[in-house]
């Protein structure tokens, strides 16, 4: 009886954990993003002079979709190679552990995926 008990506590815990874990990701974001948003509105209310052609804001758009999307896949591939290389190195450690140091190096190459992608984005907003 003890032992179910221990259990529904155990569950009770972990679900008021993941509702927290996901809550404030969530709460943070829209307060950010209220934030980013009454900031863009603002500015564009001061600043009349500085109109874009529907062409200029064509490509503005089209620029800051590929930042996004230049950056959202890096992060994704480097997430993806970290997870496979990752999880090979410590597999490899565990049986060697004197390979650590070439193990870690690999897992930083794959790091390096998510570092092009944000200078790729940096690159495609520098042109805009």
């Amino acid at each position: 009886m003890d032992d179910s008990k221990q259990r529904s506590r155990v569950k009770r815990d972990f679900k008021r954990h993941l509702r927290f874990v996901v809550l404030v990701p969530v709460v943070l974001m829209i307060v950010f993003g209220t934030l980013s948003a009454v900031g863009t509105y603002a500015q564009g209310q001061e600043s009349g002079t500085n109109l874009q052609t529907a062409e200029q804001a064509e490509v503005a758009k089209v620029a800051l979709i590929s930042a996004a999307v230049a950056f959202g896949f890096g992060a994704i591939g480097a997430g993806i190679a970290i997870a496979n290389v990752g999880a090979a190195a410590m597999g490899a450690i565990g049986e060697k552990p004197e390979i650590a140091p070439q193990a870690l190096i690999f897992i930083a190459l794959a790091e390096g995926l998510a570092v092009f992608g944000f200078i790729t984005a940096l690159m495609i907003l520098g042109k805009v």
